[in-house]
């Protein structure tokens, strides 16, 4: 029987526009407010300098037809001006594929050639990559946020006459092409259109309230989709203020909450971990924040309540993922439950299925997270094969984690599908054992992975950072968790290393560890 659990949000309306003219429309109503704050010079662009940079960096693609069926590849870390190419690109009907800016030469020759860009757009300091990048590819421009004797300079594009959307296909058009974080095999580009974005950020209004004061600190990277729509997209389409920082450093990022008085700060796991354990926080007055929301790598109950204990604010969770747009679940304001991602956001539905009998189940039983909806991607690029194993025919996106509805239709992600170490038949799941260590007073960082084992199947490992001037043994990490676990989830291994791998998205890197295991 399929038992399918319906949002219990009122459905919202969704726009019938493209993401700019969604993402600007409150740019007329606020001309001299910021847009952008730049957090390391304090350089301002005001809503009405944005929307302007936005329709003349467009105009400036149209003298070069570019246009639809164009692929622009951006490869820049936070900063005001990646909003102006963003947008720019998708007023002028074409699509743009955002880039690890930390990625080598090769890494992004790889997405130039998938995604079949021909101008790249990227900042004085990546020009070295980036003119290696192109050879081989089809890119016949750079156009740099700076000045470089090889590349043609942003403001010079910028002096072009202004032009309105290009008219595209709404619910068709790929209007952005983000690439997933290739933790398992070669990245995919995962075709995301103006309709996919636009529902999305209407769909997640319900949940994070704002006001003409709200302002939102902008360090996750705006490449990756959480950073690209919740943080950037996201709080301009609502009138608020970025403040983007182009790398996360916790003392600047402490000093701009406190400078400019931030209300929302969006956030992963190592960044709340900060929040609960690091001394430094006592120094600054974070009073301003209003929600301290948590995505992209799940976050343990204990450690959540720890540090909006610290921090005198809701430490909330969400869920998602780029094929989602990226949000399928948030908290409303006064829903917080303890360790769950939230409701299923409006416009959507979603059902809890076993992976290996395909049976649905029922309130408080475990299975695979499977979600549809308006947000859910027209597919991957180039890879129909990949698109059919991650959607089926009735429009379910099958989203690999593990995942418990409760009776107050509150979700909580247990882990994922191909990350549940088996161990003699047993199910275990990394995430349950790491928000259990972290809660150990000597430790800092934590990851859990299997091992291989000819009797077991595999043994859950422990690689353990430790807080520093602070010491603990194996055995002690070991018995710790032994108190308070089943016998078969119980920790067999344990090595202390400097730093946990971590994708910029916050993810564990599971297989670096599992390759120097």
């Amino acid at each position: 029987m399929t038992i399918i659990h319906k949002s219990p949000l009122p459905d919202v309306e969704i726009a019938d526009v493209s993401i700019t003219d969604y993402v600007l429309r409150k740019a007329d109503e606020l001309p001299d407010k910021p847009a952008f704050i730049d957090g390391g010079t304090g350089r301002v662009i005001t809503f009405s300098e944005l929307k302007d940079q936005v329709r003349r960096f467009a105009g400036g693609l149209a003298n070069r037809s570019f246009g639809v069926g164009s692929t622009l590849a951006l490869v820049a870390p936070n900063i005001p001006e990646y909003a102006v190419v963003f947008h720019g690109c998708g007023i002028a009907g074409g699509t743009v594929t955002t880039v690890n800016p930390t990625y080598g030469a090769e890494e992004v020759r790889f997405q130039l050639l998938d995604a079949s860009a021909t101008i790249l757009v990227t900042t004085e300091a990546a020009m070295p990559v980036a003119l290696e990048a192109i050879e081989g590819t089809d890119v016949q421009e750079i156009i740099v946020i700076g000045e470089h004797p090889n590349a043609t300079s942003l403001s010079e594009v910028l002096t072009a006459d202004p032009i309105d959307q290009v008219e595209v296909d709404l619910a068709n058009h790929h209007v952005v092409l983000p690439y997933s974080s290739g933790t398992t095999g070669l990245p995919k580009g995962v075709m995301l259109t103006h309709q996919n974005l636009v529902a999305n950020l209407c769909q997640c209004e319900s949940a994070i309230p704002y006001n003409q004061d709200s302002s939102g600190l902008a360090v996750l990277p705006f490449f990756h989709i959480y950073g690209m729509q919740v943080l950037m997209n996201g709080l301009l389409a609502n009138g608020c203020t970025v403040i983007s920082m182009p790398r996360f450093d916790l003392v600047q990022a402490l000093e701009l909450i406190q400078e400019h008085k931030i209300t929302h700060f969006f956030a992963v796991p190592p960044m709340i971990l900060a929040l609960a354990k690091q001394p430094i926080i006592d120094n600054f007055d974070l009073s301003s924040l209003e929600m301290v929301m948590s995505g992209a790598a799940p976050l343990g109950a204990e450690l959540s309540e720890e540090a909006a204990t610290r921090i005198q604010c809701d430490v909330i969770q969400g869920y998602g993922m780029t094929e989602l747009s990226p949000v399928s679940h948030m908290t409303p304001p006064g829903q917080y439950r303890p360790g769950s991602v939230g409701v299923t956001v409006p416009n959507s539905e979603c059902r809890i299925v076993d992976p290996e009998s395909g049976q649905d189940k029922d309130v408080g039983e475990e299975g695979e997270l499977w979600v549809r909806g308006p947000m859910v991607m027209a597919g991957y690029l180039n890879n129909p094969e990949a698109t059919e194993e991650t959607i089926d025919s009735d429009g379910w996106l099958h989203t690999g984690d593990v995942a418990v509805i409760d009776e107050f239709e509150h979700i909580y992600i247990v882990d994922r599908v191909k990350e549940l170490i088996k161990y003699k038949g047993f199910q275990v799941p990394p995430a349950e054992l790491e928000a259990l260590i972290i809660s150990h007073p000597a430790v800092a960082d934590v990851a859990v992975i299997g091992i291989p084992d000819d009797e077991a199947g595999e043994l859950p490992k422990a690689f353990v950072t430790l807080k520093p001037n602070m010491e603990a043994t194996g055995i002690e990490i070991q018995d710790f968790v032994a108190d308070k676990v089943a016998t078969y989830k119980q920790i067999h291994l344990v090595e202390f290393i400097d730093e946990i791998p971590k994708s910029a998205s916050g993810k564990i890197l599971r297989r670096f560890l599992r390759d120097q295991s």
